[in-house]
């Protein structure tokens, strides 16, 4: 059906795109120990693109499977609100060379039956009852168990034809203790490939329980300002405003803090990297919603700002390489967005510091990603003092993300992988209130 689309759109005088995916996805929810929702569901759908004196339309479909006449009607349909439409087109990537990612697909998950995933999720039951039982019924706990397969594939009037496959499996568990306070847990791992479930549930679910009673003995902290440790959930949460100001739409239409490369924006001891080449990591791929080739993109070396997170068409207003960042479903045209983010740089040993550590915060919706200003509620930290541990909750931490970035005098040495986002620990400059 995609050949026959082409043809169609072969015989007009448009420049186009035509982005198709196709896959299938399995999940569960346990909430109490108990099986509370189990679903297969099937996507698939045409995204289009066409190219008209200079403006772009865009339309979709759903399914794979359409008439010769419904889909003139589509390509009619694009044409016509490139027409009328006000969206300035810039033109489609160029064919370009490409290396295949390895290890993004696993025929374990590709061919695993309902059953036999249901099998998994009713093991997450199986474990909480067992710690139900042993710990009591003032804990509550609740999972999620996730399979998918997917293809997805790309093909424009410049030559580009690409298509790829690729797997997903994750889960969570959540725990909450509560009878005269309150303490929470929780625990997300996600895979391109077969886990071995049971030792990673295992884990996720003693790492979780550990969170609780940090938690449920948390106390407010007394107000603090000095040097503080980040862990990698906080870091992910600051590092999200800083991000945003390096998309290539923020940084053109004025949006963002920076706008030239070369300047300084973190201390020497911060490096920033987005990279979708990395083997069997979950964001990586081969090419992006564009067709251009994935790479590894240096944003920040040793505080420089070196690179911006760029697709095709901002790369081309800002003059640049586009940096395959381009993402998308088939409902949406293009947008900038990140593959795996790692954060490396100056290299201590953070594991055995004893200070103010903050463990998760919330709230990063709230901040200002131009001005950096933010006031994050501390959802779980803890200060070590002498080999002991005292936890503190639901202080504020505030600052500015720009200070805070400049004031880096270290990261850790040993890495924790957070979905796409892949950090050690980081020292810095804080303020708790």
């Amino acid at each position: 059906m995609i050949d026959e689309l082409i043809k169609i759109l072969n015989r007009e005088n448009v420049e186009w795109e035509v982005y198709w995916e196709i896959g299938r996805g399995s999940s569960f929810k346990i909430e109490n120990c108990e099986l509370e929702r189990a679903q297969r569901r099937y996507h698939s759908g045409i995204g289009l693109r066409v190219g008209y004196k200079g403006k772009q339309g865009f339309s979709y479909i759903t399914g794979l499977t359409h008439s010769k006449e419904d889909l003139e009607k589509f390509v009619k349909k694009a044409i016509k609100l490139a027409k009328v439409g006000e969206v300035k087109f810039y033109g489609f990537p160029e064919k370009k060379s490409s290396k295949k990612v390895s290890g993004i697909y696993d025929k374990r998950i590709a061919e695993l039956e309902f059953e036999e995933a249901l099998k998994l999720g009713m093991e997450i039951s199986k474990k909480e009852s067992e710690l139900r039982d042993k710990y009591g019924r003032s804990y509550t706990f609740s999972g999620r168990l996730a399979f998918g397969v997917a293809k997805d594939g790309i093909v424009n009037s410049n030559g580009i034809e690409m298509e790829e496959e690729g797997t997903a499996m994750s889960f969570s568990v959540y725990i909450v203790r509560k009878d005269e306070k309150v303490g929470t847990g929780s625990y997300h791992k996600a895979s391109r490939t077969m886990m071995d479930f049971e030792r990673e549930l295992e884990e996720g679910l003693e790492k979780a329980m550990q969170e609780v009673e940090l938690s449920y003995n948390a106390k407010p902290l007394e107000s603090f300002e000095g040097e503080l440790v980040l862990e990698p959930h906080s870091v992910a949460s600051i590092l999200e405003l800083f991000i945003s100001n390096l998309r290539g739409d923020n940084v053109y239409h004025k949006r963002g803090r920076f706008n030239k490369l070369g300047e300084s924006v973190a201390s020497e001891a911060f490096t920033l990297i987005d990279d979708a080449t990395l083997k069997g990591r979950i964001a990586s791929y081969s090419f992006d919603g564009e067709g251009n080739p994935s790479q590894k993109t240096v944003l920040v070396k040793n505080g420089i700002l070196t690179n911006f997170l760029l697709d095709e068409t901002y790369a081309r207003l800002l003059e640049m390489e586009s940096t395959g960042n381009a993402v998308r479903d088939f409902r949406t045209p293009p947008h900038i967005g990140t593959s795996n983010i790692i954060v490396e740089g100056k290299e201590e040993n953070l594991e055995d510091f004893e200070g103010v550590i903050i463990k998760k915060v919330f709230g990063e919706h709230t901040a200002n990603p131009i001005s950096g200003d933010f006031s994050l509620t501390v959802e779980l930290g803890y200060v070590v003092k002498n080999g002991e541990i005292i936890p503190f909750k639901d202080n504020m931490f505030t600052g500015n993300i720009f200070e805070f970035m400049s004031s880096i005098l270290a990261v850790g040495k040993k890495k924790e992988e957070l979905g796409a986002f892949i950090s050690p620990r980081v020292l810095g400059m804080g303020r708790i209130v």
